[in-house]
C-alpha cells in the first residue's frame, strides 16, 4: 500500500510538469544602428527620457500626452521612427512604462539608444 505522501509528490510532480509558462507582457526592442540616409516618407523624431522628465524635440511632454503629441503626424507619411535616449538614472520600470504607451500609438517605429 502507498503511503500518502507519495500520492502527494507524485501529484505535486504530475501539476508542475504539465503546467506552462506563460510571458505576461513582451515589450519589443529594437537598438538604432547606423544605416543608410532613410527614405522622405519616414518621419523622424527624438524622445529624451529622463527619471522624472520626457522630452520630445525638445519640448516638455508628459507620459499621459504622447498619443496627443504624435496624433499630428503626416498622413504621407508611412510610419514615425521615435528614436529613445535615456539618462543614467532611467530606471527599467520607467523605460518599460514609456514603451507601453508607445507601442499603443499606431505607425511608429521606436528605436532605442544603447549606452
Amino acid at each position: 500500500m502507498t503511503s500518502l505522501i507519495d500520492v502527494i509528490f507524485l501529484l505535486l510532480l504530475f501539476f508542475m510538469l504539465s503546467s506552462t509558462f506563460s510571458r505576461f507582457g513582451e515589450v519589443e526592442l529594437s537598438t538604432a544602428s547606423a544605416g543608410s540616409a532613410g527614405s522622405s516618407d519616414v518621419e523622424r523624431s527624438f524622445l529624451q527620457l529622463g527619471e522624472e522628465t520626457l522630452r520630445v524635440n525638445g519640448q516638455d511632454v508628459g507620459l499621459t500626452g504622447l498619443p496627443e503629441r504624435f496624433a499630428d503626424m503626416s498622413p504621407e507619411a508611412d510610419r514615425l521612427q521615435v528614436i529613445v535616449s535615456m539618462a543614467d538614472d532611467v530606471t527599467a520600470q520607467r523605460l518599460t512604462d514609456l514603451l507601453v504607451v508607445l507601442r499603443g500609438i499606431d505607425r511608429l517605429s521606436i528605436s532605442v539608444l544603447g549606452s
